[in-house]
């Protein structure tokens, strides 16, 4: 008898629907684009040239990993995993520095963070239950990148997240030149679409430090955004928000 397929994450788990559709997952984009370019890690970034050169392209990158490790196989995912830490590996030797732990538990912290705020934004309000689920799947990918001082569960997680902000995020003059290469790369219109969409997901403390306004006109359109979705015409919308060199990129990102 065949052995059944074991997946990283269950199939008929809650955080494949978060990850399984391209609109919550370009709002989970917006909202790390604003948080990485505040991290005080993000000179790591800036090492190898490839953050400031394609800001999107690098933050597609880390998304689709992380979305590949979501509907893999067990041994695909852990497969994913163990190349980024390679990747990161050979970054540390090549500035014979090492990455500290605290800010590759930034990047999963996010991905939590904005998992939930996302799917909340679009869909409904997720319960304990399905926010443990979340919280699970990307404590197990730090696990597996052998990260030391991870939050065991989604309550204490809540608890060192508020921490991290407070003492990982800065604005400083790599935090104003990565904006500047958002705006380059998507233009004036697309990249005003982008605050605004951030305004809808970050934390309050992002919004702090990147001095966000309480105004957001982005709420009325997203009103007529979802209902779109009801008519089909939800491809035209993600068809404006992102370069058209990227949409087949999003495209693939329903699952």
């Amino acid at each position: 008898m065949d052995k059944p397929v074991e997946y990283f994450v269950d199939e008929d788990s809650v955080v494949r629907k978060v990850w399984g559709k391209s609109d919550t997952i370009l709002f989970i984009f917006a909202g790390a684009a604003a948080e990485f370019a505040l991290n005080k890690a993000v000179d790591w970034l800036y090492h190898t040239g490839k953050l400031p050169a394609d800001p999107i392209g690098r933050l597609f990158s880390t998304v689709t990993y992380a979305r590949l490790i979501v509907f893999s196989e067990l041994d695909d995912a852990n497969n994913a995993i163990d190349k980024i830490t390679s990747i990161h590996s050979a970054v540390e030797k090549s500035r014979n520095a090492t990455i500290p732990d605290w800010a590759y538990r930034d990047v999963l912290f996010m991905l939590i963070w904005y998992s939930i705020a996302a799917f909340e934004l679009l869909e409904r309000k997720l319960n304990d239950d399905e926010k443990e689920a979340l919280f699970d799947v990307f404590y197990r990918v730090g696990k597996r990148m052998h990260l030391k001082g991870l939050p065991e569960n989604y309550k204490d997680w809540l608890i060192m997240h508020n921490e991290h902000l407070q003492a990982d995020l800065i604005k400083s003059a790599l935090t104003t030149d990565l904006f500047k290469q958002y705006k380059k790369h998507l233009g004036n219109f697309r990249y005003k679409l982008l605050l605004e969409s951030q305004k809808l997901v970050v934390p309050i403390r992002v919004k702090e430090l990147l001095g966000f306004n309480n105004s957001n006109w982005l709420q009325v359109i997203l009103w007529f955004y979802k209902l779109s979705r009801y008519i089909k015409l939800d491809g035209f919308f993600k068809s404006i928000l992102l370069p058209k060199e990227y949409s087949a990129q999003i495209k693939a990102l329903d699952k």
